[in-house]
């Protein structure tokens, strides 16, 4: 499945030759092309003559390529452009030729996993609209064989060989059923569109990938070339070392680090060990506990509820960046047992500093669920919240401070990773003070420049811990010279691309409540009406005229008399005509260029390509319909 089909403004720097036996990589330093709209990119040749002469020569090209490392966005994308030029074939192929090398490339990694440990993507789209007898769950589309459609055929063929089978559109619960152990390779049917968006991260973190893109992109009774969907079934399981390098490991272990059992061992329990009960924590699950060992038991039951568990990912990934990315290659498994204890308390340490901020924004914005569970200050009650959140900031830290238990990391690693948590803590608050005062103030005037401090100081602090922690930790196994000052030399480059990409992400954030659905729609309005400052009432602020202002400010007022529906239509009417969607995107893409930049000069290159892969997944970029161009001009000195 492709990797996403990015597309330049000018042509690349650097060009692949189809009949070279290695990547881009492999040359220096890749072009990281700058993105934009790309669906004139994603047309479906003809005819099966033409489709299976392409799919023929895009093997060719795959089977020449260097397999160690995974494909960026932007070397399969010069690959495949390399390839279409010297086909004397139009640049609107590119999305389909991209997903045709990007199959053939994982092909070999594929055969090596067996088909009990093989994911089968489907989607709905397959199926007459007129009639279907099917139903749909939590897991997708539970498919009648009726004989109306080619799904319960594919369905059957997958399930006999022993797949796990999923009938729906490719969505983030691909990558939890991947993280979570379930299955190690994943193959599908899609449409270039659901290809470009949803599969991206999984081949980024090099879980092996192979796709058949539908005909067409229409949603309704689309069609699919069977026979290939059949042949990749059908892909032989031939038992293999693992070849290609995968973060799917690390992410496994980041998760496992916040179950009960993983956090028991690495950071015992005090005082209410072995009393963690099953089921939803209540108020009257601990009521008849042992007082002071109530609090310690809310909050390890917090810390195991969820997450994306994004942060101890980078600080274990920064780790094996920095010494050797063992636990990325073909013997992953055994380099994992082999972590410093030091590491995974580095890692659970900024998780729990991350958890405790989320204890604490609930209680400041009263939400009432979090995890599809009550808050806990919905359940315990305000002050006892507060006091779990500060229980767990006295843990990150005690984490990381308790010398008997921080096997692997010197003193002065200790020292600076304490160091490094301690400002990043401080920052965050500056960011979340600076964002409530403004909140609770009668004046809704902001400027853009003040909106991205805010953003700043509450969205990279946390990118910044957690890659410097594992930089550090990662200099410490270093022989030569002084490890301190060696990892030095990197802070001031992580602080940059932690800081853009913070920012970056926190616009794209903001983006995203007016991609267009209805939750996105009530968390739009939830920042608009009561909310949070953000960098599109700012960029709108600065833009319209007075009329214009004056009717934006109006619209935050508690006593403005529209419905909340028609208070968000205005606003966004009146972002619309200040062009701020498309100010906005291009902002994000000033601030993914400089952390690009930043990684560009980075060494070892497994720091690099971890950070690229942090881009590549952390900035996904929101579908808004019919922004408008505003000038930079204005926001000059904001870039």
């Amino acid at each position: 499945m492709s990797t996403g089909f990015s597309s330049s403004d000018t042509t690349p720097n650097q060009t692949v030759s189809d009949t070279s036996g290695k990547s881009p990589a492999d040359s220096g330093v890749v072009t990281r092309s700058k993105r934009r709209k790309t669906s004139h990119l994603k047309e479906v040749p003809e005819t099966l003559e033409m489709r299976e002469s392409l799919r023929a020569r895009c093997q060719q090209v795959a089977d020449r390529l260097d397999r160690s490392v995974p494909m960026t966005k932007d070397e399969l994308e010069q690959i495949s452009r390399r390839m279409l030029e010297e086909a004397d074939l139009p640049e609107s192929y590119l999305g389909w030729v991209m997903v045709m090398i990007s199959t053939s490339f994982w092909r070999h990694a594929l055969e090596g996993v067996p088909p009990e440990r093989r994911l089968f993507l489907l989607p709905h789209c397959l199926k007459h609209a007129e009639g279907c007898p099917a139903e749909y769950d939590e897991f997708g589309m539970n498919c009648k064989e009726c004989g109306a459609c080619s799904i319960a055929d594919f369905r059957g063929l997958a399930e006999e060989m022993g797949y796990r089978v999923l009938v729906a559109e490719g969505s983030p619960v691909v990558l939890k059923i991947i993280v979570g152990g379930y299955v190690d390779a994943v193959i599908g049917v899609a449409c270039l569109n659901v290809l470009e968006k949803a599969i991206d991260k999984v081949l980024l973190a090099g879980i092996p990938c192979m796709a058949v893109p539908l005909l067409s992109s229409d949603c309704r009774n689309t069609k699919v070339d069977e026979p290939w969907v059949d042949q990749m079934i059908r892909t032989p399981y031939k038992p293999a070392k693992q070849e290609t390098r995968s973060y799917v490991h690390l992410m496994r272990a980041a998760g496992d680090l916040l179950t009960s059992e993983t956090l028991d061992r690495v950071a015992p329990r005090l005082r209410s060990n072995g009393i963690l009960g099953s089921g939803e924590l209540s108020a009257e699950s601990v009521a008849g506990m042992d007082a002071i060992a109530a609090t310690e038991h809310i909050a390890f039951d917090f810390l195991t509820r969820g997450g994306k568990h994004s942060r101890p990912f980078i600080t274990m990934a920064a780790y094996d960046a920095m010494t050797g990315g063992e636990c990325t290659g073909s013997d992953a498994a055994m380099a994992l047992e082999k972590l410093p204890p030091a590491v995974r308390r580095a890692a659970l340490s900024i998780e729990t500093f991350h958890k405790a901020s989320l204890v604490h924004d609930d209680i400041e914005d009263d939400d009432a669920f979090r995890y599809g569970q009550p808050s806990l200050h919905k359940t315990f009650g305000v002050p006892t919240a507060i006091n779990v959140g500060d229980y767990l900031v006295g843990m990150g830290y005690r984490l990381i401070s308790d010398r008997s238990a921080m096997g692997g990391a010197s003193p002065a690693a200790q020292i600076d990773v304490l160091d490094c948590l301690a400002a990043a803590h401080t920052r965050l608050g500056e960011g979340q003070g600076a964002e409530l005062l403004w909140r609770d103030g009668t004046d809704r005037r902001l400027t853009p420049l003040d909106a991205l401090k805010i953003y700043s100081l509450k969205t990279s602090p946390a990118f910044e811990a957690a890659l410097f922690s594992g930089v550090r930790l990662g200099c410490d196994d270093d022989a030569e010279g002084d490890a301190s000052g060696s990892a030095a030399a990197y802070r001031d480059a992580i602080r940059t691309f932690s800081r853009n990409l913070g920012v970056a992400f926190q616009i794209l954030n903001d983006l995203g409540d007016f991609a267009g659905d209805d939750d996105n729609k009530l968390s739009a309005g939830g920042d608009v009406f009561g909310g949070r400052p953000t960098l599109l009432w700012a960029l709108a602020l600065e833009s319209l005229d007075a009329a214009g202002q004056a009717e934006l400010l109006s619209l935050a007022d508690s006593e403005c008399s529209l419905s909340d529906s028609a208070r968000l239509a205005a606003v966004r009417r009146l972002y619309e005509k200040a062009g701020v969607f498309e100010t906005a995107f291009r902002l994000v893409d000033k601030h993914q260029q400089r952390a690009e930049q930043v990684a560009d000069q980075l060494e070892p290159e497994a720091l690099r390509r971890l950070l690229y892969f942090l881009v590549d997944t952390v900035l996904e970029r929101p579908e808004i319909s019919s922004p408008k161009i505003v000038s930079l001009g204005a926001v000059a000195a904001v870039v």
